[in-house]
């Protein structure tokens, strides 16, 4: 200060100034006591103006107090956390930045690095009282948190702070935020330096301090304030309740302070580390440096900015420079505790040996081997030591929220086994990810549902699939009928012999027993179509009918809690676990509910009626099925729980990185593989549905078959129709002439129902008959005769008569019946 004074006044420009400051110094140490005195002194003696200084918060009380009752300013370049407020003590004038400002540059940087936990290590007294709040607030609004605070006393020697920097290296995190003074901060850091803490893996931030005071503001503050103050006498007014009693009492009041302190309130300029500008009696602080410290050189590496934060540039968002970190590379913010060997509860787990046991001081089962795959996988070692939690004589010391708890006490480092993550547990530890599948669902036992009767034949078709066959069958046999019974004599006959020719062709069928000879090309097509049915539904019903007389239907004799309840009956649970307390909110009495331990006595409770359901978590029940998946099956909804994952103790940075590993586990497939190996390693067993209903067919599956075949027998009727009208034509269009609907009903029914051997080719055997044995000759007929043998006279090549002549071969041959037309024409 002294030599910016010199610098100030040599200045020409300032060589006429009336004002001269003058310096009167005190050095008053760190104590408290001496720098009250020395205000005293100040004020009462000399009668000062302004007091510069005092170096702590804990100085800065007593002379704010000084400086209000003498109307004097009292400027702190260090002191930035009073205990009191600015409106308490408006002639206090912190120069030095904000707190809370301060704290959020911090959070930032830890942000920044995604350290989830930091320690702050300070001097230990009234200097932090607002710092230390401001800090976690801060923290806590990132995300991360303070745990642990180290104190110590700035009269503290070396053993006290040896014993201090000793419980930080028993402590997991590694961050560290220093706010104390030069004297202390020199000590400590040297002894931190000496116990290997100064190296890889840790970090040191140090909050802003007092620095070089031409840092801070420089000469333009004097050149400033004495442009702004002028000159004022320098005469104290007495004060009005001076009675001598003390020299406190004695400090008077002074007007040229008055005018000092309203011109610094008003001053605002900009030096070397920003604007420097009071309000509120505060320096409003707006950007901090972050300086990189790599031996003796400091480099700046960003800012902190209110408007852009953690940046590598004061007016945009940028990117640090690069940090020079011991080891190369950035700490992951936690180490493990120096010396320290984890200490690992196991539960006792008798009944389920395959999830977890303890044998030999080691921990066994598919729990203890996921567990130490993520630990061996980790960039660091993890040294633990397993412990079980049992009483020493083949029993567990406590349920397993007793074992949590433990882990909240400190007595165990964490939880290794199936214990499944509860909110009420979680209260107390942290869980990592759910490495098991989770819920909460029933075991009941199955039994075959199907009865075996003389009707069981009945059940592979449905009512309406077999009601809506037997259609089919009679619907196909008449269209075959009616297609073939004009020109095939098999279906010809009385009506009965008609009707019986119908339904045995059609159900012959079935069996493919069918003997008619299909003369017609449409019926054949209907029959084809028909048959290929006809097969889909003698094999299905066949595979259908072998499935309910050889396979079990399995069904669940319990389907809900509310049965159990209805019922009054008992309900099983694993012992020592949390489903008492779940059965309770579903309504399941206390005294019907019985604990068990272990997959046999799931067996031997249900097969023997003493329990209706067991009800646990289906971990546990996958594991029982696959030994007794013949005579059980899960049924029920399932009741949302998180599965089973591993506690530590809240904060513990272990818990994110085992989260990490199982979730590691499990996308490659390894988690997979362990559960076959040491839990359902056995299961012969498929997976039951428990919604299991009759497997009889019904006419839906064969909707679209039914559709194919009515649609091809109802083509080939309308074409039999319209093809047989067609070559009718003329008669009908005769029988229509003369108006007589009843004379065209006749001749229709002359049409399809007389017999018409036009398509019929008939057989050597008949011919010979009809040449032995002529009919008796009708007109239509020996006009026939006469003019085939007039034909053959009148060739006069013809061959002898003995010999046989085509002409005499067709006047032997019996023409037929006359046409339809021509018996109608002679009436």
């Amino acid at each position: 200060m002294e030599l910016a004074l010199e610098d100030f006044y040599a200045d020409a420009r300032r060589a006429g100034y009336r004002t001269r400051v003058r310096l009167h110094l005190r050095d008053t140490g760190p104590n408290d006591v001496d720098a009250a005195l020395a205000g005293v002194d100040l004020l009462k003696n000399v009668r000062v103006q302004a007091i510069v200084g005092p170096q702590t918060s804990t100085q800065a009380k007593f002379l704010a107090e000084l400086g209000n009752k003498a109307s004097v300013p009292i400027i702190s370049f260090s002191a930035d956390s009073p205990s009191r407020s600015s409106s308490q003590t408006p002639y206090f004038i912190r120069t030095a930045w904000n707190d809370s400002s301060q704290a959020k540059a911090i959070a930032s940087l830890v942000q920044k690095f995604n350290w989830r936990e930091v320690v702050p290590v300070i001097e230990n007294d009234d200097s932090n009282t607002r710092f230390i709040p401001n800090l976690v607030d801060a923290l806590g609004h990132v995300g991360s948190r303070v745990s642990y605070r180290c104190k110590i006393h700035s009269s503290a020697g070396d053993d006290e702070i040896k014993g201090a920097i000793s419980s930080l290296k028993g402590n997991w995190t590694s961050v560290f935020v220093v706010r104390m003074s030069y004297q202390l901060a020199l000590k400590f850091f040297r002894l931190a330096k000496d116990e290997g803490m100064m190296g890889q893996s840790f970090v040191w931030i140090t909050a802003y301090g007092l620095m070089d005071i031409f840092d801070v503001v420089g000469s333009p503050a004097l050149d400033v304030m004495n442009e702004k103050a002028g000159y004022v006498n320098s005469d104290f007014l007495p004060s009005e309740t001076n009675n001598g009693s003390t020299d406190f009492e004695k400090i008077n009041t002074s007007k040229a302070s008055e005018k000092l302190h309203d011109a610094f309130l008003k001053t605002s300029f900009f030096g070397m580390t920003g604007k420097f500008h009071i309000q509120d009696w505060k320096l409003v602080s707006t950007t901090y440096k972050i300086i990189n410290v790599v031996g003796q050189d400091r480099k700046v590496i960003g800012f902190w900015t209110p408007g852009f934060n953690i940046s590598g540039n004061l007016n945009k968002k940028a990117d640090l420079y690069t940090i020079i970190w011991p080891g190369g590379s950035a700490p992951r913010g936690w180490l493990l505790p120096a010396n320290i060997t984890l200490e690992i509860g196991v539960p006792f787990k008798p009944g389920f040996g395959n999830f977890i046991q303890f044998e030999n001081g080691k921990a066994t089962g598919f729990c203890a081997h996921v567990f130490e795959e993520v630990i061996h996988a980790l960039p660091y070692e993890v040294p633990i030591h397993y412990e079980e939690f049992g009483d020493g004589k083949g029993e567990s010391a406590g349920t397993y929220d007793s074992l949590i708890y433990k882990v909240y006490l400190n007595e165990f480092d964490a939880v290794v086994g199936d214990v499944t993550i509860l909110a009420n547990r979680s209260l107390y530890v942290d869980f990592t990810l759910p490495y098991t599948e989770s819920g909460v669902r029933m075991l009941v036992p199955v039994r075959d549902k199907r009865q075996k009767t003389a009707w069981t034949f009945l059940k592979p078709l449905s009512a309406d699939l077999w009601l809506g066959t037997g259609a089919f069958f009679v619907f196909t046999g008449f269209i075959v009928w009616f297609i073939e019974h004009r020109t095939n004599k098999e279906f010809k006959g009385p009506p009965a012999s008609q009707i019986g020719s119908i339904f045995y062709f059609s159900f012959s069928t079935l069996v493919f027993a069918h003997r008619e000879k299909i003369v017609n090309n449409l019926s054949r097509i209907a029959v084809v179509v028909w048959l290929f049915v006809v097969l889909i539904l003698q094999q299905s019903y066949t595979a259908s009918l072998s499935s309910i007389l050889t396979v079990e239907q399995l069904q669940p004799t319990v389907t809900n809690l509310d049965e159990v309840i209805r019922r009054g009956d008992y309900v099983g649970y694993l012992s020592d676990s949390f489903l008492p307390g779940l059965l309770k909110r579903l309504k399941i009495n206390e005294s019907k509910m019985i604990p068990f331990n272990s997959p046999e006595e799931y067996n031997d409770a249900l097969s023997t009626g003493r329990v209706a359901v067991i009800v646990d978590e289906i971990p546990y029940l996958k594991l029982f099925l696959s030994k007794y998946c013949h005579n059980y099956t899960m049924v029920g909804p399932t009741y949302k729980f998180d599965g089973f994952g591993y506690a530590f103790p809240r904060g513990s940075p272990l818990t994110p990185e085992i989260s990490r590993g199982i979730l590691e586990l499990a996308s490659s497939g390894r988690m997979a593989e362990l559960e076959k190996e040491f839990l359902y390693v056995d299961t012969m067993c498929p997976d039951k549905d428990d919604s299991q209903t009759s497997s009889s067919l019904t006419l839906h599956s064969f909707i679209g078959l039914f559709m194919i075949t009515g649609a091809s027998s109802l083509l080939a009727l309308v074409l039999h129709v319209g093809i047989t009208l067609y070559n009718n034509r003329t008669h009908l269009i005769s029988a229509c002439s003369q108006g007589s609907w009843r004379g065209s009903l006749v001749i229709l029914s002359k049409i399809f129902h007389e017999h018409d051997d036009s398509s019929n080719t008939p057989d050597k055997d008949e011919t010979g008959i009809a040449n032995v044995d002529p009919p008796v000759e009708s007109p239509w007929s020996m006009s026939n005769h006469i003019i085939e043998n007039f034909d053959s006279d009148t060739d006069m090549g013809s061959p002898a008569e003995g010999e046989g002549t085509p002409g005499r071969e067709v006047s032997n041959q019996d023409p037929g019946p006359p046409s339809f037309a021509y018996m109608y024409s002679e009436r």
